[in-house]
């Protein structure tokens, strides 16, 4: 269960099945085929793109910072603008929806989702001088080339570009941090891919791009199955609730 998963792996059923944490051996028939149910259920649902997407880039004062994965194109998996103003935002292209990570002059962070708002704590204000480091967020869950969002390098201030088989739907994530010139931002497990600090102006900000460190050595199929069993039951309740939507 180690291995990447690809936006590819997941147009497969066994794929698909590897990325909810199942091997087909290890589900009782009557569960395999309710999966296979979901499965067929969500292959059937239209797949929009993004496209080109409008960035605000053409705000006097303001600077994009892009992630973006070369896959048979450049593909656009998240961005970070700060704003004329010396707000700093956190995007993932999406079909739907503006979700985000915001941190404000006052010093609010907080993200937004579907309208919602969460995660709020009160971090030090920006109209004051910027001490030490701040952790803007770890952003999984990357599907590049499936959303669609085509990167233009010319809209941004600079571009991280990245091999396939480094962020995927289950495995990689892009860390964004601010720091202080001179200081080092928050530790994170995980093998580093890619690093790049921006340093045209303060505070700087860093992106990095992690390999997930994932513990080796799978669990027996009979020390698994009583956990698996009920897992799998609250898992195919959940996807059949937002299947009915």
């Amino acid at each position: 269960m180690n291995h990447f998963i690809s936006e590819d792996d997941l147009k497969s059923f066994e794929g698909w099945l590897r990325y909810q944490g199942y091997d087909s051996e290890m589900l009782e028939p009557d569960d395999l085929a309710r999966w296979r149910e979901v499965f067929d259920a969500i292959r059937k649902k239209p797949n929009a793109k993004v496209g080109l997407m409008k960035l605000g880039s053409s705000v006097p004062g303001d600077h994009l910072y892009g992630v973006a994965v070369r896959d048979s194109g450049l593909w656009l998996t998240l961005w970070v603008r700060r704003s004329w103003k010396d707000e700093f935002f956190v995007f993932m292209p999406r079909t739907e929806g503006n979700n985000h990570a915001s941190y404000h002059r006052d010093g609010t962070y907080h993200h937004k989702s579907d309208g919602r708002t969460f995660a709020r704590k009160q971090l030090q204000r920006l109209d004051q001088p910027f001490k030490g480091t701040v952790h803007l967020g770890g952003f999984a869950g990357h599907s590049p080339k499936g959303v669609g969002a085509v990167c233009v390098p010319d809209a941004f201030t600079g571009v991280v570009k990245l091999p396939p088989g480094v962020l995927g739907p289950r495995d990689g994530v892009v860390l964004v941090d601010l720091v202080e010139p001179g200081c080092d931002p928050l530790t994170w497990p995980g093998e580093l891919v890619r690093q790049k600090i921006f340093k045209d102006a303060e505070p700087w900000i860093v992106i990095r791009v992690l390999r997930n460190s994932l513990p080796g050595g799978a669990k027996s199929v009979k020390r698994c199955r009583r956990s698996h069993r009920k897992r799998n039951r609250q898992r195919l309740a959940a996807h059949a609730r937002r299947l009915k939507r």
